[in-house]
C-alpha cells in the first residue's frame, strides 16, 4: 500500500442489516458507494461503529469481501480486528489480506487488563503474520484502558509493518504526544473524535476516520478538504457545524446513534443488533432537531 494513501478521512461503515438481523448486502453496497461519492478517503471496515462484535467468522468475511468488491479500487479499505485472542486476530487479519484489504486496524484486547509486554507482544505478533500488510493501531479507550506513548513509540519504531495509529482517546494532549514521539518516521496519525477533526489536523494528524461520514460524508470531507487548501477560518466553521449534530448522538447508546440518524435521513439501514435498540423518540427528535439546525437533514 502507497501510505500516501493513509490521510483524509476514513469512514467507519456502518452495517445495514435486515429484518432478520442479516447483513442487508444491497443496502451495503450503497452505503458504500454513498460514502465514496460524498469524498471519503479509505473505508474502515469492522470499526466500532459497524458492530463488529456481533458477527461470526462468516458474515466477518462476507462484510469485508462485500465492501472490497463493492469498491473495487477506487479508494483504500481497512479491516479492522477487534478480537481478544492473540490466535483470533491473526486469523481475521489473514483473512483480510487473501480478501484483499489494503490494510487492517488493530484494536486492543477488550476484557483484559494486559501489561505492557503483553499489549506489545500481542500487536507485533498480529503484524508479522501479515507483514507485507500495513496495520494501523486502533486506540480506544472504550477498552476500558488506553495505550501508552511508550508502547505506540515502540511498536512504530520497531515493527516494520505498524505504519500508523487510530486515536480515539479524545484527549489532545495524548494524540499530540503520540505525534511528538513519531515525528522522526513515517507514523500516520488518524483522530477518531469527529468533534476534534480540525484541532486533530493543526497538531499534526494526517486525517480522521469519522462516524458522521457515514450520514454526512460532504461535511466532514469538507472539513479536511478546506484545511489542506489553506482556508483555516472556513475549515473551523464546518468543524463548528458538524459538533452539534455529532454531540446530540451522545444522548442515546453506543453504537445506535449511527444508525438512528441514518434513519431520520431516510438510509433506510436497519436496526441496531439486539441486544440494542433504536433510540426512544424524545432522543430521536433531539438528533434531527441539531441536523436540522445544521442543515442536514432531508426531507
Amino acid at each position: 500500500m502507497d501510505l500516501n494513501l493513509l490521510q483524509g478521512i476514513y469512514v467507519p461503515i456502518l452495517t445495514p442489516m435486515d429484518e432478520n438481523e442479516n447483513v442487508d448486502i444491497e443496502k451495503l453496497k450503497k452505503q458504500v458507494n454513498f460514502v465514496i461519492d460524498g469524498g471519503v478517503s479509505g473505508i474502515l471496515a469492522h470499526g466500532s461503529n459497524s458492530e463488529f462484535y456481533m458477527f461470526d467468522d462468516e458474515d466477518y468475511e462476507l462484510i469485508t469481501k462485500t465492501i472490497v468488491d463493492e469498491v473495487n479500487g477506487r479508494v483504500p479499505v481497512i479491516m479492522g480486528i477487534g478480537a481478544i485472542r492473540t490466535s483470533k486476530c491473526i486469523k481475521l487479519a489473514k483473512m483480510g489480506e487473501k480478501i484483499g484489504v489494503d490494510g487492517v486496524a488493530l484494536l486492543q484486547p477488550m476484557f483484559l487488563k494486559p501489561t505492557e509486554e503483553e499489549l506489545y507482544l500481542h500487536y507485533k505478533t498480529v503484524a508479522e503474520s501479515i507483514e507485507e500488510l500495513p496495520l494501523l493501531i486502533y486506540n480506544n479507550p472504550r477498552i476500558g484502558y488506553t495505550l501508552s506513548a511508550d508502547l505506540v513509540e515502540k511498536l512504530a519504531k520497531n515493527v516494520k509493518n505498524i505504519v500508523g495509529i487510530k486515536d480515539s482517546s479524545g484527549d489532545i494532549n495524548q494524540l499530540l504526544e503520540f505525534i511528538r514521539r513519531t515525528r522522526d518516521i513515517e507514523f500516520k496519525i488518524f483522530g477518531g473524535k469527529d468533534t476534534l477533526l480540525f484541532s486533530s489536523l493543526t497538531v499534526g494528524a494526517v486525517g480522521g476516520v469519522c462516524t458522521a461520514a457515514n450520514i454526512f460524508p460532504e461535511l466532514v470531507t469538507s472539513i479536511y478538504n478546506k484545511y489542506k487548501e489553506g482556508d483555516l477560518k472556513e475549515s473551523l466553521e464546518l468543524q463548528f457545524k458538524l459538533n452539534p449534530v455529532r454531540l446530540s448522538m451522545d444522548k442515546a447508546s453506543f453504537p445506535v446513534a449511527t444508525k438512528d440518524m441514518a434513519n431520520i435521513n431516510k438510509m433506510n439501514v436497519g436496526e441496531p443488533i439486539k441486544p440494542s435498540l433504536s433510540s426512544k423518540k424524545t432522543v430521536v427528535d433531539f438528533m434531527a432537531e441539531k441536523m436540522t439546525e445544521a442543515g442536514q437533514i432531508k426531507r
